[in-house]
């Protein structure tokens, strides 16, 4: 390694995909390891350019071809872990975190068929590790690691900090690393991906948004020890202290057509995979919010969208109701032609403060909108109910809520606000409004365990905090 003792410490920091680029790149994130003498580095593998968009110093990556094996032993490596959890609990809730295995053709036969092999025969801590270890000889093995790995040798950063522990593009970038002894660390992406099995790489450090997560790091990767495991909270929520990001009420309700002296409640989208009738609850919410305004109340819906979604399963709803929702879209640029390459912008992390701040309350399914919205002291109506549009073949919202994530509320019952049939849509709307009911304490307590409760805006603080005492 180079001597540093004259020049300042070196890190990459590793965009596998742009579920990052929120959390560190549209924050002051990169500003403040500038303060503390960090050289940055953005070493990039999304379509999105960080160089052009933002001005800031990159590494392209250039080659995205993983390993044609990787997503197969991947798959069968989350199944067995999934298993691990399922036999050592005595929990069924891991089966439900399983997607289905497809039979369809010869191709998916075989692959689902070496992922079934391995998560009945290999659901031993000895068959996990072999899995990765295959995996990662995979990705050795293919042309993007040389390219990453030469990348490293010219600019010999001191850590990689790679922005989620849960893509494959990651595996080659982070073990090109450690083949040149180069210290890496990981952000665990998502307050919910640690019981789920999502995490694909191994690193020397993890940082963590809480205790909680901490726990559950320790728990289902045994192998980490607590030295290696960082808790700052996430930047995830910083933007929402940002308090010159706050528009008008005239501003922003000239901005987006909207009347001033008329109160806004937020229904959040959710995606096809989470919500596949979440159509139906944007409509249930709509009626109710018809019922208060016949009631003389001046109300309206804002609907926001999930961003990846464009299946314009909503449309006819909008439609229907335009006479109480207004659509404002997020603010995400389509970037190629996968879900995955539409990405986030600066821009809409200001819109997504507004809307939380001007509106009085978010219905959404079972999304961390609960924790947005909760930071402007704003509360959740959780819609648990099944819909009559439901059949064979279609995920019921309720699996969700049974997920170990949500075990972390304080009070299950008086967390967030639920609406338990269609018609307490309307009653958890109207009690909220009238001050009736009130879950805004207890929901704080919820934020305050899956995030860091003390200063929720000094996570990149604390972050680079954690990178420097590594370095």
């Amino acid at each position: 390694m180079p001597d540093h003792k004259n020049s300042k410490p070196k890190v990459f920091i590793l965009f596998p995909d742009g579920v990052g680029l929120r959390n560190f790149a549209f924050t002051r994130f990169k500003e403040i390891g500038e303060q503390q003498g960090i050289d940055i580095t953005y070493w990039n593998n999304t379509v999105f350019s960080l160089e052009k968009e933002l001005g800031y110093p990159e590494v392209k990556i250039e080659s995205t071809r993983i390993h044609s094996k990787t997503p197969v032993i991947n798959h069968a490596r989350k199944r067995v872990e999934l298993s691990l959890s399922r036999k050592r609990t005595n929990d069924p809730v891991y089966s439900t975190y399983r997607f289905p295995l497809k039979w369809n053709n010869v191709k998916n036969i075989v692959k689902s068929a070496f992922v079934k092999f391995h998560e009945t025969f290999s659901a031993s801590s000895k068959g996990w590790q072999s899995l990765m270890d295959q995996m990662n000889a995979a990705e050795r093995y293919t042309q993007r690691y040389q390219e990453v790995k030469a990348q490293l040798e010219e600019h010999r950063p001191d850590l990689v900090f790679c922005t989620t522990q849960r893509a494959t593009q990651a595996i080659a970038p982070i073990l090109a690393a450690q083949d040149l002894r180069i210290k890496t660390a990981c952000w665990i992406y998502s307050w919910d991906n640690l019981p789920k099995g999502m995490t694909t790489i191994e690193t020397d450090y993890y940082f963590v948004w809480s205790e909680l997560m901490k726990e559950q790091l320790l728990e289902y990767y045994p192998k980490t020890k607590p030295e290696q495991i960082f808790v700052t909270g996430t930047p995830q929520f910083e933007p929402h202290y940002n308090a010159s990001l706050l528009l008008s009420r005239k501003q922003f309700c000239e901005n987006h057509g909207l009347r001033e002296e008329t109160q806004y409640i937020c229904f959040s989208g959710d995606d096809q995979t989470t919500s596949p009738l979440d159509q139906y609850y944007l409509e249930d919410t709509a009626i109710a919010v018809r019922q208060l305004r016949q009631e003389g109340r001046d109300i309206e819906i804002i609907y926001r969208k999930v961003p990846i979604d464009f299946s314009g399963r909503y449309d006819a709803v909008l439609e229907k109701y335009n006479d109480v929702i207004t659509a404002i879209d997020p603010l995400w640029k389509p970037m190629g032609e996968q879900w995955n390459q539409v990405m986030p912008t600066k821009e809409d992390f200001a819109l997504l403060v507004n809307t939380c701040y001007h509106c009085e309350l978010v219905v959404n399914i079972c999304s961390s909108m609960v924790f947005d919205f909760i930071a402007h002291d704003k509360p959740t109506i959780y819609p648990n109910y099944e819909q009559p549009q439901l059949k064979k073949g279609i995920r019921d919202i309720g699996q969700n809520y049974k997920y170990v994530h949500f075990r972390s509320m304080p009070d299950y019952d008086k967390s967030v606000t639920w609406a338990m049939n269609k018609s307490e849509i309307y009653d958890g709307i109207k009690g909220l409004l009238d001050g009736k009911i009130n879950p805004v304490p207890v929901t704080k307590k919820w934020y305050g365990i899956v995030n860091k409760p003390e200063s929720p805006e000094m996570a990149s603080e604390r972050i680079w905090e954690g990178i420097k005492s590594i370095l």
